[in-house]
């Protein structure tokens, strides 16, 4: 038996979340001694590099017809490579691709399927998988005793293992059933860099005082090299798009670095950026809820500390 991976893609190249995804499903493979396999759709680049994750075969599905995102097509797909492959694990990334894809193809396989998995399952006479629940507050471990099974992880949560392998890429030609859904447009964001994979983000909310004042947020981000987002006020009043808006009801991040700059910290917004591994919060109210979930903490007005935040990080980076 083996392990499949789906390796997902965007704008033609894999993503972030699709080397963790590999990683992932590497190292449960050398764990249970199984091989792994990943499966890519669409017209995508630079496959062979998954090799370098720990994957001894990638299985292409090239047809055009996957370009766009189709979960349904996307899931005929997965099901036709697990059975080619003699799949009892196939892995996902916990991401938007993932939450459409993962529950179809449980039910299509009548697999079990943990969401959000953190760790590598333990597998000691069993199939026992950690899980974060209740917004990241608590940890479920869930027992799978299905013959195929499922597992999405969740993003940002699993260190890569990035080796010398090399994987071998494969044709996967299979009939692309029709479907009712019908792309009609594509828009993409005018971001760079896709909030959901971004290892530092800058966010702000409404102790910036209107939409005007965004810039030095932004120059901040490109200093940094980061993803901006903003609180939910923010996006609902019309200061910032809405796909910036981080939180329970926005995206849930999980960066290596997340500034939140005049965001009180709602349990709300917290529930979505909990994850993170470094937490700075900026804000002249001392008594801010974030400060509570902060790692680091500055009491201050943002029009004066983010300007020297700025002149600092030019200064190092012009030292090195």
């Amino acid at each position: 038996m083996s392990i499949l991976i789906y390796a997902d893609s965007n704008n033609g190249a894999l993503t972030k979340n699709a080397f963790e995804a590999v990683s992932y499903g590497a190292q449960l493979a050398q764990q249970t001694g199984s091989s792994a396999v990943a499966i890519v759709t669409g017209t995508v680049s630079g496959i062979e590099d998954l090799g370098k994750y720990g994957v001894s075969k990638v299985l292409h599905a090239s047809d055009a017809s996957l370009d766009n995102f189709d979960p349904q097509k996307i899931t005929h797909v997965i099901a036709e490579a697990a059975k080619s492959v003699g799949a009892d694990t196939i892995i996902f990334s916990h991401d938007y691709s993932g939450k459409s894809v993962a529950p179809r193809l449980a039910a299509k396989l009548d697999a079990g399927l943990v969401t959000g998995a953190i760790s590598l399952p333990n597998t000691d006479g069993g199939f026992i998988v950690k899980k974060a629940v209740f917004s990241g507050k608590a940890f479920a471990f869930v027992e799978v005793n299905s013959a195929t099974k499922i597992v999405s992880v969740l993003p940002n949560s699993i260190e890569k293992k990035i080796g010398e392998g090399s994987a071998t890429v494969e044709a996967f030609s299979v009939e692309i059933p029709s479907t009712n859904l019908k792309v009609k447009e594509v828009r993409k964001e005018s971001t760079e860099l896709s909030l959901t994979e971004a290892d530092i983000v800058v966010s702000a909310g409404r102790g910036l005082k209107g939409p005007e004042n965004w810039g030095m947020i932004e120059e901040l981000a490109k200093e940094l090299g980061a993803a901006t987002a903003c609180s939910r006020p923010v996006a609902d009043i019309g200061w910032r798009p809405h796909h910036e808006h981080v939180g329970q009801t926005g995206f849930a991040i999980r960066p290596n670095l997340y500034f939140a700059i005049g965001i009180s910290g709602a349990i709300q917004h917290l529930a979505g950026v909990n994850g993170s591994k470094v937490i700075v919060a900026i804000n002249t109210d001392a008594e801010a809820p974030f400060f509570k979930a902060a790692d680091y903490g500055i009491v201050g007005d943002a029009f004066e500390v983010v300007p020297k935040l700025i002149e600092a990080i030019k200064k190092l980076k012009a030292q090195n």
